[in-house]
């Protein structure tokens, strides 16, 4: 945050202005209980040459890993012009655009991100953005309940190969506004949805069906499949897709007979940096007949009375800053900064460039995988396709593993112990454009260290 140079006395003048006796005269209407008194655990405050000295430490400590670890967050090349473009003044302090005469720039620039995205996954329309793939699943839920107006159960079909968070995400936001999840098995040699997992539920009125492509596991579901099976009900298709992997598989605007119905994923691989968790963006598009159930901002092009182009909000019905409580969604602002990075990088690595990502990302993942499952107690936990990540199992627990993995400087990839128990000692790793076949003999030759220092179950 910039330096604000306020003295007491300048403090003390702008009170008066007002006609308040003190700061917290402000918040009188805050009732008193519900106003915290002091905040237990927070040291006295440090002058700026102190934080200075902690956050460089703390930066020293952290080091610099090698990193396997996807699940949701992934690792890619950033060209340098895309935050050198995201962090200027003009894009950096910019924020609501909703006065169209003094944004024009930030408009377009919405716009333009809204096209890509609606280009990247062959659907009709697209918003600006979300606050990230989980809570992007969890309005597309709430989305398909609105706009399935055959369909009166609330009740969505999850599969349990969608990532573990955005299936509690979903839940925690939607589930006592009357959504049921229900969950579907996934098969135990493949790592998919099979359509036979849904045969119970031919005759009963469900919503929504969520497919995610690629899955947690980065397996590939058979999405025309599934998408046809769903419509052939009156099931509406919820794809929740990896924006890369895009650049290389189907569009869910091409999945089945007709297409899925709603599209969201995360969007930072776009552009968007490991950084200690996010903060990270949500994507969506759908179909113009679901326009207007659509949650979040939508830019549009027109033409001002002088017949010239211009780029306005639309639809701001749906927006609680328009209709409050009765509004059709409760997102009012978006991931600004985020999704603008994702439009430089997308405009900067073009249609061809994100296809080479995406195909040396899952070379990269098939050589980890390849190079991992030759050592002795090691395997693959399924056959079959997958994009850039990959289920493993060992021999012996995962926890200590990883941790003589971490002593050596690697992030060896995510423990999938407390999300699936029943797939064993299971190890979800990835692999990205970012890795060499250097850092792939590195990790192979730690993990054979690793497992050798670790006991077997």
């Amino acid at each position: 945050m910039a330096f604000i140079p306020h003295t007491e006395a300048d403090v003390a003048a702008m009170l008066a202005a007002i006609g308040a006796a003190r700061i917290e005269d402000l918040f009188d209407e805050i009732p008193a209980e519900l106003r915290v008194k002091s905040l237990a655990g927070v040291p006295e405050a440090l002058n700026e040459m102190e934080i200075g000295r902690l956050m460089g430490e703390r930066a020293r400590s952290d080091g610099v890993a090698l990193s396997f670890l996807g699940a949701g967050a992934y690792e890619h090349h950033i060209p340098a012009a895309v935050w050198a473009i995201t962090t200027r003044g003009e894009f950096y302090s910019a924020y609501t655009p909703y006065q169209a005469e003094a944004s024009q720039g930030t408009l377009q620039l919405i716009y333009e991100f809204q096209s890509m995205m609606a280009r990247l996954t062959l659907m009709e329309v697209a918003n600006a953005s979300m606050y990230d793939g989980a809570s992007a699943t969890a309005e597309a839920a709430l989305m398909a309940v609105r706009a399935n107006r055959k369909s009166k159960s609330a009740r969505i079909l999850v599969p349990l190969t969608l990532h573990p968070h955005y299936r509690r995400v979903a839940v925690a936001t939607a589930a006592n506004q009357g959504v049921r999840f229900e969950e579907l098995a996934y098969a135990p040699q493949e790592g998919i949805t099979l359509p036979d997992a849904l045969a119970r539920y031919e005759a009963e009125d469900i919503t929504a069906l969520i497919i995610p492509q690629p899955n947690f596991f980065g397996r590939l579901e058979d999405v025309d499949a599934l998408t046809d099976w769903a419509h052939a009900r009156g099931i509406l298709v919820i794809a929740v897709v990896n924006p890369t992997a895009l650049a290389l598989l189907k569009p869910p605007g091409e999945w089945g007979s007709r297409g899925a119905d709603i599209a969201v994923g995360e969007g930072q691989p776009l552009g968007v940096p490991l950084s200690s968790g996010g903060p990270y963006f949500g994507f969506m598009t759908t179909r113009m007949e679901y326009v207007r159930q659509m949650p979040g901002r939508i830019v549009g092009r027109t033409l001002d009375t002088a017949g010239k182009e211009g780029f306005t909000l639309t639809l701001q019905a749906r927006e609680q800053h328009i209709r409050r409580a009765r509004a059709t969604s409760n997102i009012c602002t978006n991931q600004g900064l985020l999704m603008t990075a994702a439009t430089i990088y997308l405009s900067l690595l073009g249609p061809q460039g994100l296809a080479r990502t995406a195909a040396a990302s899952h070379a990269r993942s098939r050589e980890l995988v390849a190079a991992l499952t030759r050592i002795p107690g090691v395997r693959s936990a399924f056959t079959g396709p997958h994009f850039h990540e990959a289920v493993l199992q060992l021999d012996r627990p995962v926890a200590p593993v990883l941790e003589a993995l971490g002593a050596r400087g690697i992030l060896g990839g995510l423990d999938l112990t407390a999300y699936y128990p029943e797939l064993g000692n299971a190890l979800l790793v990835c692999a990205t454009e970012t890795k060499s076949s250097a850092d792939i003999d590195r990790y192979r030759a730690a993990l054979t260290e690793a497992l050798q220092s670790v006991r077997a179950a």
